[in-house]
């Protein structure tokens, strides 16, 4: 339904719409001063964009370097107050399945390695943790842990390499999400991580209320004993004196953010948009998203099933109207710094991802929509709030010159500038103003 309430039909449109997770770059000395969407060789994306028209997109907002929840239901068409959003911690909670209810308490959290005055040598242990450390990990802590109100419990759900969910549960009284995060490199504003301009040095932060009441300041006090006694747990740990006598990093300690205490209430997808809206989805946070908005949600291999991925979301335009991909490869680059890798896995998804979707689909009925949740520069080596590219593609859109979807050219298009929450809108005003 639209802003008047009025129930829309879109059953006639046909739209594959592909988020690239954190695309979008700002220009790198390793590439010649280019941005990795500029220097890679990408065949396929320059036919989709000479097929279409472009423009920028802000994800959230201006001076918003936001988290990848707020950034992908924003970039949905859902926009919410900052006191309305569940946070990222509930959301991924959902996602994985983990018993969540109003009044415990949900948050994201990464395995992180110290040294020995506890200052953070790796925010992502490495990134790649063999399943078995992590769970196992995880396992001791929720056994051995004592939290000083005994009617306080832990879960703790290792997801896909360094990520974990972690689930706080007070028998006897809610629990409050205004609290900071423990995550020095994350703030948390009004419930949404935004993520903060930071040096070599950090540490663990204390967790604060963020306001002056007794559920604030005892749940803060609850975390703070989760993190002390987490980094003595992991110590301890023979998983961890095994890591270092294999010379990997250890698991020192899990970094805390978006805490969030209650289920959100938002409008199904369906019913926004009148039409059927699926996803094809890997990451736990994208996972709980799509069932928060009661989305169908496409079994399609994992993470770099390129093909496979392309294959399904072609497929499932003979039953859905729409049908959001989204493809996680660019975003770890630039998280790593790596300008080259990021450029390479652009090359990458334009040939296997890309070529084989528009080998299987009829551009004469299916738009394609092409952006991104947020960019995250290399140089940065984090999320920014600089604008990111949308391409919207088929035979019967009006062209408007474009021949590549990268940042320079999408300051010209003819799309313009648009607000994240705006961007599926507009895609359907345009593919049905002119089909």
């Amino acid at each position: 339904m639209d802003k008047q309430g009025k129930i829309l039909d879109n059953s006639d449109v046909h739209m594959i719409y592909v988020l690239l997770d954190g695309v979008g770059d700002l220009p790198h000395p390793d590439l010649e001063g280019k941005t990795p969407l500029e220097a890679a060789n990408t065949p396929i994306l320059d036919k989709i964009a000479s097929n279409g028209a472009i423009g920028e997109v802000i994800s959230v907002g201006k001076g918003i370097a936001p988290e990848s929840d707020i950034a992908v239901f924003n970039m949905l068409g859902y926009k919410f107050k900052h006191e309305d959003y569940a946070g990222r911690g509930v959301i991924e909670a959902i996602g994985i399945g983990i018993d969540f209810k109003d009044g415990d308490l949900a948050l994201r959290g990464n395995y992180s390695t110290l040294d020995d005055q506890e200052v953070i040598i790796d925010r992502r242990a490495g990134r790649h943790i063999e399943k078995e450390d992590a769970d196992g990990i995880a396992k001791e802590i929720e056994e051995k842990i004592k939290f000083s109100n005994p009617n306080t419990s832990v879960v703790v759900s290792p997801t896909i390499g360094h990520r974990v969910t972690v689930r706080i549960r007070n028998n006897a009284e809610k629990l409050s999400s205004k609290i900071t995060n423990t995550d020095p490199a994350y703030s948390n504003i009004g419930g949404m991580g935004v993520a903060k301009a930071v040096g070599d040095y950090l540490k663990i932060e204390k967790c604060l209320p963020l306001e002056d009441n007794e559920d604030a300041k005892s749940t803060a006090n609850t975390v703070n004993e989760f993190s002390e006694q987490t980094i003595n747990i992991c110590k301890e740990s023979q998983i961890n004196k095994n890591r270092e006598a294999q010379e990997k990093k250890k698991l020192s300690c899990i970094l805390l953010r978006d805490a969030g205490n209650k289920y959100p209430d938002v409008i199904p997808i369906n019913e926004k948009y009148g039409m059927n809206f699926s996803c094809i989805v890997d990451m736990p946070v994208e996972l709980g998203i799509s069932e928060v908005l009661k989305m169908k949600a496409f079994e399609a291999g994992g993470l770099t099933d390129y093909e496979e991925k392309a294959k399904v979301a072609a497929k499932a335009m003979e039953t859905q109207n729409s049908i959001y991909v989204h493809l996680k490869g660019p975003d770890e680059f630039g998280h790593d710094g790596d300008a080259i890798g990021k450029m390479k896995n652009i090359e990458e998804i334009d040939q296997r991802f890309f070529k084989t979707l528009v080998e299987n689909i009829d551009t004469n009925k299916v738009a394609i929509v092409i952006s991104a949740d947020h960019s995250t520069p290399c140089i940065n080596k984090g999320h920014s709030d600089d604008p990111v590219p949308v391409l919207v593609s088929g035979d019967f859109i009006k062209k408007d010159g474009t021949t590549r979807m990268t940042e320079e050219q999408a300051k010209k298009g003819s799309i313009g500038l648009l607000q994240g929450a705006d961007v599926v809108t507009k895609s359907l005003e345009l593919i049905k103003s002119q089909t």
